[in-house]
């Protein structure tokens, strides 16, 4: 069956990306746009895993890499965790393009993501100095729960 905007003859226009700043991000949010520059990436080893009762240790499954890259503009940094083919574009002074980001929390500190769903892409240098001093990786967050009285 045709899509109905073949049928009608009709387009939809992209929406224009918002790019947002380090410092906008908040918790628990997602479809970030931003522009940032990489200042540091470390690889992180992935623990061992362990046999499960009964001697399997699950499907065999390609080891995955996993970086942690401090990211950011000239309003503050964040973490940023780079997974498998993303390792390969976060490199130290290197500027990207993180489109549709995800704020993930990981022991309570908020960490920049991009899934299946975003994508990075290699920029143009940028013109801007990070503002390291301004670590949004480094607030630790709690959760409350409000109950209605």
């Amino acid at each position: 069956m045709a899509s109905t905007a073949a049928a009608t003859g009709t387009t939809t226009a992209k929406r224009k990306p918002v790019f947002v700043k380090v410092e906008q991000l908040k918790p628990g949010t997602t479809g970030h746009t931003l522009t940032v520059k990489v200042v540091d990436a470390n690889p992180v080893v992935p623990a061992a895993r362990k046999a499960r009762p009964g001697g399997s240790m699950g499907r065999p499954s390609q080891p995955s890499r996993i970086a942690e890259c401090l990211i950011g503009d000239e309003t503050g940094c964040i973490l940023f965790t780079a997974r498998n083919d993303q390792v390969d574009l976060m490199k130290p002074g290197e500027t990207v393009i993180l489109r549709n980001s995800r704020i993930d929390m990981f022991k309570g500190t908020m960490r920049l993501g991009v899934d299946k769903w975003g994508r990075i892409e290699a920029t143009e240098p940028a013109s801007f100095t990070v503002k390291e001093d301004n670590n949004l990786s480094l607030v630790e967050y709690e959760l409350i729960n409000v109950t209605d009285q």
